[in-house]
């Protein structure tokens, strides 16, 4: 795990801070962890989980939604609201 926390979160990819998210789940879970490094892995996840949901908000920003006409042909596109 050390050799994780040398890379900057906001470096990493959604698929490899989420697998890094996973494993500090694991292991926190898991109950087998000192203190000290339970609080270091906890303040690393929560870094990972704010930069997996920023990558999420940016990918969500450049999905489009086709529109179409009432004869189903394609108009165009429009920002995709998701809420």
């Amino acid at each position: 795990m050390a050799e994780n926390t040398q890379v900057d979160v906001k470096k990493l990819s959604f698929e490899r801070a989420i697998e890094e998210l996973e494993s500090i789940v694991k292991r926190l879970e898991d109950g087998k962890v000192p203190l000290e490094e339970s609080v270091a892995i906890y303040e690393r996840g929560e870094a990972l989980k704010r930069r997996c949901e920023e990558l999420l908000r940016q990918a969500e920003a450049r999905v489009d939604k086709i529109t179409t006409d009432a004869n189903g042909q394609v108009t165009g596109t429009e920002p995709l609201d998701v809420q």
